[in-house]
């Protein structure tokens, strides 16, 4: 499971109400929750955290927390 998919099961949300809200098919939010490879577009995640009623920077903080900076070779 993704960290999206992760945070929308915390969150108890229902997947085909936020496909109906945001345009995104159920398919697609099923990849984006279950497959580690597949890559969540800027717009989706905005689609999401507003469907969800959820500030888009605490989802995008979720999600892309763990990301860290290369380090610079000196």
């Amino acid at each position: 499971m993704t960290k999206l998919g992760t945070f929308l099961k915390r969150k108890a949300v229902n997947k085909s109400q936020v496909s109906r809200r945001t345009g995104i098919n159920k398919q697609r939010l099923s990849e984006l929750s279950i497959n580690e490879k597949t890559k969540l577009r800027a717009d989706e995640l905005y689609l999401i955290a507003m469907a969800i009623e959820v500030d888009a920077c605490e989802l995008l903080e979720y999600v892309c927390g763990d990301l860290e900076l290369k380090k610079e070779n000196k």
